[in-house]
């Protein structure tokens, strides 16, 4: 059972607390409030609408709360962190200020890999020490390791063409794209943003 010390150390949040990117410890799972909308009924109590992400499952759900509710919050730290290398089995991290390194699973990492280079920076989220996830900069620049030569007046694929990049993801890209490019792509969705002039 825990002691009295630990139960004051809970952090609880009311209902009009919520803000997008508040961490909330349900049933044992931290939900990340996504969206939230207060609904004040003609008839009936106020509650609020919100869209919880599941931060270690990745799985959104739709939940609503009485307003006034209380729930338990969850203290997330982010820090600013370079990606130094994948060891085999984890990615290590490096905090710039304290140089203490931090290991974390491919499934944590997820989606990331597919854009993150060596020495790029990143944000990690720990809860209580154990990472939770890692954040990339909206906009990664990446070369273009292998694409096919774009054919003129091949349309079927509505002007685009797959292309590897370094990290090794692939992506659609406009068929004037060579190997060799430096592209500037969308981290969430691996989105072709434009080339990189250099």
């Amino acid at each position: 059972m825990p002691g009295a010390g630990e139960r004051k150390n809970r952090q609880v949040a009311n209902t009009s607390d919520f803000k997008n990117g508040l961490v909330l410890n349900m049933e044992g799972n931290l939900w990340q409030i996504l969206e939230f909308q207060h609904v004040k009924p003609g008839k009936g109590p106020a509650f609020v609408r919100t869209k919880l992400k599941n931060i270690l499952s990745g799985k959104t759900v739709d939940k609503t709360f009485n307003a006034g509710v209380k729930v338990e919050t969850a203290t997330v730290d982010r820090r600013d962190m370079t990606y130094l290398y994948n060891d085999g089995t984890d990615y290590v991290f490096m905090d710039g200020e304290t140089f203490e390194q931090l290991n974390v699973s491919p499934e944590i990492v997820g989606d990331s890999a597919n854009f993150m280079l060596e020495n790029i920076k990143v944000q990690v989220a720990t809860h209580e020490g154990v990472p939770l996830y890692v954040e990339l900069p909206v906009t990664v620049e990446l070369v273009v390791a292998q694409t096919d030569p774009g054919v003129q007046g091949d349309r079927s694929t509505g002007g685009t063409k797959p292309a590897t990049l370094e990290t090794g993801a692939e992506i659609a890209v406009p068929l004037f794209i060579n190997t060799g490019d430096k592209l500037k792509v969308d981290s969430r969705d691996g989105g072709y943003l434009g080339r990189v002039n250099s």
